[in-house]
């Protein structure tokens, strides 16, 4: 009889190696992250010293920064053989942190487009957890899914170096961030398709701020940002002038894709809390798991993990692989949220009143799967996106026909 609690990957199996490496990281993150969620939550002082322990204990057990590179202090591990790990650590929003993965996109990014000074001078203390990175995309009054509207601007300075202004918002982790990369235009107007540039702007620089805190659905973790003639170095630029959205891309579909990842275990969790909810309480008509209700939800939920996550994992092998991945990581993030929202949701229903309440993680899964629909690229630029590159497959076909 299959175990409701247990990660099913949906692949083929996996070497002994992979396979223990796994379950030692969902056993951390459930007996060491997840205990801790509540100081986590609440930030502060508190927090700090709550995820510095935790970091402490990952690297004693051999699970720091395992996706992160080896020649930079991480574990070598490619993004195939990670994804069942990134499920794990994503049962709780501050198991990546934890564990030291939280940092992959950045160090990817900067890796592959920064300059040998920010190589040299800041990826092994990002890896190393010394310093964290956020990343400065949006902007308030500009929809998201138009980046050529951003207004933020970069002047370069007879010296080469970089003057930034401009405000950002939905902006995470910046409170904790010792470095933002910040989406500014280097030259034309808004709404020019050419002249955006990628910045690495030190969070201590004279003009940076934050403005407030945004709270999604009344959690933390989103600001909103001001730059008032910030200094950048100018070997702080990322790529080249104008290659903004070329490394941004790069940056979205593996971003996009981790998420996914990580949507796939917080689901997981939920599930396994709604089968222990059904299996163990009773009313006056008798156990929970009795009532065909309840089993609907149960097989509902079921079927959304099951099939999702081959449409996440066919993603994770095309990028792994280097291949273009567009179709299947809108597939894959939209799937994925909608799984999340619907999972989550099944899982409060049985729990009634309990589900509801501040005793279970499942309004936070469930606010984390609503804002999963907008965020990062709402559903319907991705259907959109998704249905265009199809569409022109078959115009290009039919052209050929005629």
């Amino acid at each position: 009889m299959t175990d409701p609690r247990a990660v099913d990957t949906g692949h083929a199996q996996h070497d002994r190696h992979g396979v223990e490496l796994r379950e030692r990281v969902a056993r951390f993150v459930q007996d060491e992250v997840i205990p801790h969620e509540p100081v986590l939550d609440a930030g502060g002082p508190a927090a700090t010293a709550a995820l510095s322990g935790l970091r402490d204990r990952a690297r004693e057990e051999g699970l720091w920064a395992l996706p992160l590179p080896v020649e930079l202090g991480g574990g070598g591990l490619p993004l195939g053989a990670y994804a069942a790990l990134a499920e794990a650590e994503g049962a709780s929003d501050h198991g990546p942190a934890a564990v030291g993965s939280a940092p992959l996109l950045d160090v990817t990014m900067l890796a592959r487009h920064g300059g040998s000074r920010v190589r040299e001078e800041y990826l092994p203390r990002l890896v190393s957890g010394e310093l964290r990175t956020c990343y400065a995309m949006t902007e308030p009054g500009v929809p998201g899914t138009d980046p050529f509207r951003t207004a933020t601007r970069a002047e370069r300075r007879a010296d080469g170096s970089w003057i930034v202004t401009g405000r950002k918002w939905f902006t995470s982790g910046a409170a904790n961030a010792d470095l933002v990369t910040v989406l500014a235009r280097t030259d034309g107007s808004p709404g020019d398709r050419e002249g955006l540039s990628l910045l690495l702007v030190p969070t201590s620089a004279p003009g940076f701020r934050i403005v407030r805190e945004l709270p999604v659905f009344g959690a933390a973790g989103q600001y909103e940002l001001e730059l008032d003639r910030a200094p950048v170095p100018a070997d702080h630029l990322v790529g080249e002038p104008g290659q903004a959205l070329a490394i941004a891309g790069e940056r979205l579909q593996l971003g996009r894709t981790l998420r996914c990842l990580r949507w796939l275990g917080q689901a997981q969790r939920a599930f396994h809390l709604m089968c222990e909810r059904a299996a163990t309480r009773s009313g006056s008509r008798g156990p929970l798991a009795d009532h065909q209700l309840v089993q609907q939800h149960v097989f509902d939920a079921l079927l959304a993990l099951r099939t999702t996550r081959p449409l996440v994992h066919e993603a994770v092998a095309l990028i792994d692989a280097g291949r273009d991945a567009h179709v299947e990581v809108g597939l894959a993030k939209v799937a994925a949220a909608r799984m999340l929202q619907q999972v989550t949701d099944s899982a409060i229903q049985v729990h009634g009143a309990t589900g509801l309440g501040p005793d279970t993680p499942l309004p936070a899964l469930f606010r984390g799967g609503r804002a999963a629909r907008i965020l990062d690229g709402p559903d319907e630029l991705h259907i959109t996106s998704v249905a265009r590159r199809v569409l022109r497959g078959y115009g290009v076909r039919s052209a050929t026909r005629g």
